[in-house]
């Protein structure tokens, strides 16, 4: 029996985890069961070359003692404490448990438009890999160096921009060929990202030369061919769906009240509401921030919740005193790709820089911050303190 059982390799579980171990001090185990070998950087998959943009869990798990289970959990009974998984070679796991972190993440809302098989996505690194792969062996034809991207919102934006580079990069000579266009059913880009960025949004898109079409959506696909609502017929050899995202289907094993995402609703110890022993963090968490906001389903949210959640579940296996969930003040960084980035504070998204001076903030984020220590046990345990803030850790 495992005494605390986080469930998930990203960024929430691998700091649950390290959280929890950071209390625990050997006094007690703590095991991860995820499928994965790696953590990966899902914020970066958007860059060119997603395959190098993971961790392996062994360097960051292993020094504090955290057990790993490579395996795919298919149910969770919280009733039994039990959780059960497939192992790699096929075998049917059951894995009792004490107390439970589920931070099992989100997953993008499929298309089900006809040709909905010829999309592409980087919503994993096999996806992200796998769309990397297609852009370097684009066809010859109508459309080689046409992109259509569904869906204005963060990542949208962020793998739109980017592509306008990444394919100038491979058509070379015939670069003046590319051509990126993004489409948003609603009447605006980025409608969830609100007023505060949107003129800087627009002025990158724009410089960049990346067609809106607003007010439309995705009617089919085919290999060569994108068709959307406003009957207009795009040649393209790749289109890119970025609309919407939900929970892990784990969630629907917890009982309790879940949002229209999916996640669970928790109390501010990040402990699901009603259910005793069981917590959630990152994307499967609809957690209180304050008195009128819940995090995100975002990096930013993943690492603290994940720190707090740790804490939290080795401090209620212990009888110590739990800490209610207070991440940094709530920021936006938005990469532009190569019209730099946009960053805003606070939930109205005040814009506070753009241009060179976001995409170098950009890239501490991507390139520093948010990768974890390796083989550094005390460095991994400082940093899985919950009063260590994300952005200075």
């Amino acid at each position: 029996m495992s005494d605390v059982l986080v469930v998930g390799g990203g960024f929430a579980g691998v700091w649950s985890a390290l959280g929890a171990a950071r209390v625990l001090r050997g006094r007690r185990s703590v095991t991860l069961v995820a499928p994965g070998d790696d953590l990966v950087i899902r914020p970066r998959l958007y860059q060119a070359n997603p395959q190098d943009m993971r961790v392996p869990l062994d360097r960051v798990l292993a020094p504090v003692g955290v057990r790993r289970v490579p395996a795919t959990v298919t149910g969770v009974d919280v009733r039994r404490r039990r959780v059960t998984a497939t192992g790699r070679d096929g075998a049917a796991l059951d894995l009792p448990f004490q107390r439970l972190v589920l931070a099992a993440g989100s997953e993008v809302v499929r298309s089900e438009v006809p040709g909905a098989e010829h999309l592409h996505d980087v919503d994993t690194l096999e996806s992200a890999t796998a769309l990397d792969r297609h852009l370097h062996a684009l066809p010859a034809g109508p459309g080689r160096f046409t992109a259509v991207v569904v869906g204005a919102g963060f990542t949208g934006v962020e793998i739109a921009t980017e592509l306008v580079g990444r394919l100038r990069e491979i058509a070379g000579p015939q670069a003046e060929r590319v051509r990126v266009v993004l489409v948003e059913r609603a009447d605006v880009v980025g409608p969830e990202l609100g007023p505060g960025p949107r003129p800087v949004i627009e002025a990158a898109l724009d410089d960049l030369g990346v067609e809106l079409r607003l007010g439309t959506s995705l009617e089919s696909v085919a290999p060569d061919a994108v068709h959307l609502s406003d009957g207009s017929e795009l040649p393209a050899r790749t289109a890119v769906w970025t609309a919407g995202v939900r929970a892990n289907p784990l969630t629907t094993c917890v009982p309790g009240p879940r949002d229209r995402l999916g996640r669970l609703e928790t109390d501010e110890f990040l402990q699901v509401t009603g259910v005793s022993g069981v917590y959630a963090a990152g994307d499967t968490a609809a957690a209180p921030v304050d008195s009128e906001h819940v995090a995100l389903p975002s990096c930013q949210h993943a690492l603290p919740l994940g720190r707090f959640a740790g804490h939290n579940v080795a401090a209620d296996l212990l009888g110590l005193e739990k800490v209610p969930f207070r991440p940094d003040p709530y920021v936006t960084c938005l990469d532009l790709g190569g019209a730099g980035a946009v960053f805003t504070t606070g939930w109205e998204r005040t814009v506070r820089s753009s241009g060179e001076a976001a995409k170098e903030r950009k890239r501490k984020v991507n390139e520093d911050w948010i990768y974890p220590p390796l083989d550094d046990p005390a460095e991994i345990l400082r940093r899985a303190d919950h009063r260590v803030s994300t952005r200075r850790s």
